[in-house]
């Protein structure tokens, strides 16, 4: 049975965001993707992708899903993503794996996630000035991307070191075919 991975998707996500981890884990026979809207009706990218998901929110079986996936979008500075914190909460009390890039980190760490963990984001004040309750300031690293326990976060222009992250925790990749798929998308550089 392959292990389920949700990429939650709404109108305005920052497509490009998902676009590197997106084929290299449909690739896999380990792995079935679900992308899921909050009411499983069609969505449309800020890169003007029209998207029937797979899935709505009510449709998701927890138990069935190891990782949720958060692209960045601006909905996510206007808080308007709230439909997600149960599901995002019982993910993290779970110790299931979050994933969140550019402005969904400020999502999980509105949400206290972040605050006892190392992670990343746009800008630590832009962190800050997005999540009011987030207090995890002392933990905050000024990288790429990050893993701490469960929780992967990147900064907005680090789709290539986000999937990274990704595929280390799904052991998509041994540690040498990861690290020429990175070579490869982040430098031009293939070593056969």
């Amino acid at each position: 049975m392959k292990r389920k991975i949700l990429i939650f998707l709404f109108d305005g996500f920052s497509d490009w965001e998902i676009s590197y981890l997106t084929p290299e884990i449909n690739k896999s026979e380990d792995f079935e993707l679900v992308y899921f809207t909050k009411d499983g009706k069609p969505i449309t990218s800020m890169g003007g992708l029209h998207i029937t998901p797979d899935s709505s929110l009510q449709q998701i079986v927890f138990e069935e899903v190891d990782m949720l996936i958060l692209p960045g979008g601006e909905a996510w500075e206007k808080g308007v993503k709230k439909e997600i914190e149960k599901l995002t909460t019982t993910f993290f009390e779970n110790g299931k794996t979050i994933a969140a890039i550019c402005a969904a980190t400020t999502f999980i760490g509105e949400l206290g996630i972040l605050n006892n963990l190392k992670h990343t984001s746009n800008d630590l004040n832009y962190l800050k000035a997005i999540a009011p309750n987030y207090r995890g300031e002392t933990n905050y690293q000024n990288l790429l991307s990050v893993t701490d326990e469960n929780i992967i976060t990147a900064n907005g222009i680090a789709p290539i070191e986000f999937s990274k992250e990704i595929f280390k925790k799904l052991s998509l990749y041994n540690t040498e075919d990861l690290e020429k798929w990175f070579q490869l998308f982040k430098n031009g550089i293939w070593k056969g």
